[in-house]
């Protein structure tokens, strides 16, 4: 079975590099395509959290005003920082696949929560954000035309931001322990 690819993956260039070897390796076995990813939470502080993330660590907490310690970043920042951090990397996997060179990269997101939906003080606001809005600055050598088009085939294949514009079925599962 041949994986079809919408774009042809250049030789040179570091990132194009593993994109190839991935294509490869689903190519010979389309199973490999899919990558199990993990978390584990357990509370701390009053409203806190650590989460394991493989090897890594991180320490999710709320502000004081949503019952927190205001000691780390809250979940809704964290998804920002997700959101941000995988548009970055696939600007930087496209832009090299796609021979658009990139002087400078930066980007920003907020996003408005309104906490009436959380709280359950208005059953018809949602709990997550209502919106966000993410902004990219980009420089370089390549047209705006390019970077238009660049922005496109991002937003298009980007992980993050497929999981909040599209909807991704979630199980939960409850084991209450004797």
């Amino acid at each position: 079975m041949t994986t079809a690819t919408p774009h042809a993956i250049p030789d040179s260039g570091e990132l194009n590099a593993i994109a190839s070897a991935t294509a490869a390796a689903v190519d010979a076995n389309p199973a490999a395509a899919v990558a199990v990813f993990t978390a584990h939470a357990e509370p701390t502080g009053r409203v806190g959290s650590d989460i394991a993330l493989g090897p890594y660590r991180v320490s999710v907490d709320e502000p004081p005003a949503l019952g927190g310690e205001g000691s780390a970043p809250n979940p809704v920042e964290y998804y920002l920082a997700a959101l941000l951090s995988c548009q970055v990397v696939t600007y930087r996997f496209w832009a090299q696949r796609l021979g658009i060179e990139i002087d400078s990269l930066n980007a920003r997101a907020e996003g408005d929560l309104d906490v009436n939906g959380f709280f359950g003080l208005d059953e018809t606001t949602r709990p997550g954000f209502q919106e966000v809005r993410v902004a990219v600055e980009i420089s370089g050598p390549a047209t705006e035309e390019q970077y238009r088009h660049l922005q496109e085939v991002v937003d298009q294949h980007c992980p993050v931001l497929d999981l909040t514009v599209s909807p991704t079925p979630v199980t939960t599962t409850l084991n209450v322990a004797d």
